[in-house]
């Protein structure tokens, strides 16, 4: 299926049993309750995946399950981003031959990295493997920021760049720059960071969000409702529900958080995240508690 990189694309978590074996009907749960709640697509085996800690033989099972399950339904991007040209075009071709319809990378982590060496990278694996390309923006990953205009240039000089995932705030403005810089060649933005910022994006020109927060109904909602011009409404449910997205995406503890969220919801039987990511302690459990019965309009909602 031909992605249109605009709406939402849920990033999706890699649900552990307690024995620490990936939870293969949780995931298939998650994609089901995605797909109900109105996503436009679906990434795997991104960041917020625990890709970091998941070995060759997991990854496989992960990308087989979500490309088995998702069977069409919507388009599947799939993190391919590594250290070494070669491994980076080994994963793409493994997830092209599998049923992605795109693959996400990121610049490799190298010493000294400049812009002709990224470019360089990303022409190399579009000319080995031919699939669409989402070019993700994401500093704290890749160790390299990118200016809009590289990532513009990087757009126009591999044609496979189908989207710009932009990780690297303040994103608003980066939109708007990148906007500017791309006048004569468009390309999509997506954004991501948890959903914080969607609001902002949207009103800067981004095309949605691709992001892992465990109620993505609200997302979809809020594109929608933007998107059809009713934008004081989307400005109120962002305001509502922005607390719970900003609690969700704490660093550290947030994959945690966000797969406590799934468990409550029905769809994974465990809340593991993989060492040395923390689990969530008591007290951040009982500020889950209050933000939850607050977002299900419960007028006693427990106090901390």
């Amino acid at each position: 299926m031909k992605p249109r990189f605009e709406g939402v694309y849920s990033v999706l978590p890699t649900p552990f049993t307690p024995a620490d074996e990936i939870d293969v009907a949780g995931l298939k749960k998650i994609i089901d309750l995605f797909i109900a709640a109105g996503v436009n697509g679906f990434t795997a085996l991104g960041v917020t995946s625990e890709v970091a800690r998941l070995s060759e033989r997991e990854r496989s099972v992960v990308l087989e399950t979500v490309i088995g399950h998702v069977a069409g339904r919507v388009p599947v991007v799939v993190g391919t981003t590594a250290e070494g040209f070669r491994t980076c075009i080994e994963f793409t071709r493994t997830a092209k031959e599998a049923g992605a319809s795109a693959v996400m990378i990121s610049p490799p982590r190298m010493p000294k990295l400049n812009s002709d060496a990224v470019v360089s990278h990303f022409k190399a694996v579009a000319d080995a493997v031919d699939v669409p390309i989402v070019l993700q923006d994401f500093p704290p990953i890749s160790g390299f920021a990118m200016e809009a205009a590289l990532l513009v240039r990087i757009a126009h000089e591999v044609a496979a760049i189908a989207c710009i995932k932009l990780e690297d705030a303040p994103t608003p403005s980066k939109v708007t720059r990148i906007r500017a810089e791309a006048a004569d060649h468009p390309v999509k933005v997506l954004g991501g960071l948890g959903g914080v910022y969607l609001l902002e994006e949207l009103i800067a020109g981004a095309d949605g969000a691709m992001t892992g927060f465990a109620y993505p109904e609200i997302l979809v909602d809020i594109v929608k409702t933007y998107r059809s011009g009713d934008h004081r409404k989307a400005a109120d449910l962002f305001y509502r529900f922005v607390p719970l997205m900003r609690f969700e995406f704490q660093e550290g503890v947030g994959m945690a958080i966000r797969k406590e969220v799934l468990r409550r919801r029905g769809a994974i039987a465990n809340a593991r995240v993989r060492p040395p990511a923390p689990q969530a302690d008591p007290l951040t459990q009982r500020m889950l508690d209050t933000l939850l019965a607050y977002y299900h309009g419960k007028e006693d909602a427990p106090w901390i």
